[in-house]
């Protein structure tokens, strides 16, 4: 059974999105243990990014001090894509506590970048944070199933 935490800033606003996790969370709980954590995001205007990025990146990093026995990704269109085959077997190779960390929507400040943790892209395109939520758990889903032999990936 998979370990994972959703480490986001922001939560969830747009029902459509909601209804959507909530789906892949219900979907997959005979599969994984999943726990999704939102943090505060940082209050911003055009002239104060770069410190809202800073203070989110010290709200997830103050977070993940607690975790550091734990696989750490972070989610980011620059970052190694996967097939859902590739996916499945990199999560069915960790056997540990699983933490997939999504930036908000100024993205991830470079503390958290310079990190030496794997660097995940959902695609080439950048999605909103809710989106890519949605996604990634369609994806921890569909290689639970392929894990697990079911017929949902084809």
């Amino acid at each position: 059974m998979f370990d994972i935490i959703i480490l986001a800033i922001g939560k969830i606003r747009e029902d459509y999105f909601a209804e959507a996790a909530g789906e892949y969370l219900k979907r997959l709980k005979p599969y994984a243990r999943i726990e999704m954590v939102e943090l505060e995001p940082a209050p911003f205007n055009s002239s104060n990014k770069e410190k809202a990025k800073r203070l989110e990146a010290e709200k997830i990093l103050n977070y993940l001090e607690k975790y550091s026995d734990s696989q750490i990704f972070i989610l980011h269109e620059r970052g190694k894509s996967f097939d859902s085959q590739d996916f499945a077997k990199t999560l069915e190779g960790v056997n540990r506590r699983t933490i997939f960390v999504v930036g908000g929507s100024l993205g991830f400040d470079g503390s958290i970048l310079g990190k030496n943790w794997p660097k995940l892209s959902l695609s080439p395109l950048t999605f909103p944070h809710e989106m890519a939520r949605v996604v990634l758990l369609e994806q921890i889903y569909r290689a639970a199933t392929i894990v697990k032999g079911k017929d949902y990936h084809y």
